[in-house]
């Protein structure tokens, strides 16, 4: 029960990070990297703002916490990211080797999972589903609003 609790509270501060996405026209995609229940890196989607096709939430939120750290390897971390992390990103989270992988919404047009979950690092633990409804609902929102 604590775990879930905590996978929760950690998502609506990914969720956070979407929201500012959200607020600079960017995909509302958000990510935070959590080491002994500390928040060590955060990360939204950047893309747009940077003119940087890499400048993915998960990837801001790597960048971060492995300067915090001073390491490239996030082993005893956990990424939580709002929405399914894509073929790249996966491959950089393989890459860091985080313990988990806490995810909010699937992404059934380019999440990695398509490709099967062998892309990340054996070791590293997948959830999905935490916080589904809230992150896809800002996902939603973020597109009808485009149209």
């Amino acid at each position: 029960m604590e775990e879930i609790f905590s996978h929760q509270w950690f998502m609506r501060e990914a969720l956070k990070e979407a929201k500012k996405a959200f607020e600079l026209g960017e995909v509302p995609v958000g990510a935070v990297v959590v080491c002994e229940n500390k928040i060590i890196g955060k990360g939204h989607n950047l893309t747009e703002q940077l003119h940087d096709v890499t400048a993915h939430a998960e990837m801001q939120a790597i960048t971060a916490a492995a300067n915090y750290l001073g390491a490239k390897y996030l082993t005893d971390c956990t990424l939580y990211v709002t929405l399914e992390p894509c073929l790249m990103c996966a491959g950089a989270i393989h890459w860091a080797k985080p313990s988990a992988l806490v995810f909010g919404s699937a992404d059934e047009k380019r999440g990695f999972m398509r490709h099967g979950k062998g892309i990340l690092h054996p070791k590293t633990e997948i959830v999905g589903g935490v916080l589904n409804q809230e992150a896809e609902m800002l996902l939603k929102d973020f597109f009808k609003k485009l149209r």
